[in-house]
């Protein structure tokens, strides 16, 4: 979906600007330039980086539980 008219920025966009390690929406606004024309965008493209980035956030922790799941794993496999 287009976010950002003036623009052209999706959400696919911002979610990967996300996911590559964006960490403030001032940042956002100036890689992809979203919201800093008409600002009609602004509170969508928002709402789409803040998703994005609890996305990025569980994901992380998920990958961060399931490291620790296989280190016990291979804690267990050692002592039998």
């Amino acid at each position: 979906m287009i976010v950002c008219l003036c623009h052209r920025v999706s959400d696919h966009a911002i979610v990967s600007e996300v996911r590559a390690g964006c960490a403030s929406f001032d940042e956002l606004q100036d890689t992809l330039r979203v919201a800093t024309a008409c600002g009609a965008c602004a509170d969508c493209a928002l709402d789409t980086f803040e998703r994005g980035r609890d996305s990025a956030h569980a994901s992380a922790c998920y990958a961060g539980r399931a490291g620790h799941d296989r280190a016990i794993v291979r804690m267990h496999a050692s002592v039998a």
